[in-house]
């Protein structure tokens, strides 16, 4: 079988974690990378639902209500304190 190489980069300690993970279902790195490839091709898609944290679904929350704008940095400090006169 002829084969590829495909080279990525990633934060050393996720790959230590991949590999304890990988290494406790019986695969290699190579192996679990050549699974999720095969089926992201079966799923014509991610094999998984991507999802946000909390924090970050909060975040984007935050953004689409209701915003207010201050003249200054004094109403805004004013604001944050709860001692605004608006």
């Amino acid at each position: 079988m002829n084969s590829a190489t495909i080279a990525i980069r990633t934060d050393p300690q996720v790959k230590k974690q991949a590999q304890e993970v990988f290494k406790g279902l019986g695969l290699d790195m190579s192996s679990a990378i050549n699974m999720f490839l095969q089926q992201t091709i079966n799923d014509r898609g991610l094999p998984f639902r991507p999802t946000l944290s909390k924090f970050e679904k909060g975040v984007l929350d935050a953004a689409k209500g209701p915003t207010r704008s201050f003249d200054n940095v004094d109403d805004l400090m004013e604001e944050l304190r709860g001692t605004a006169t608006n």
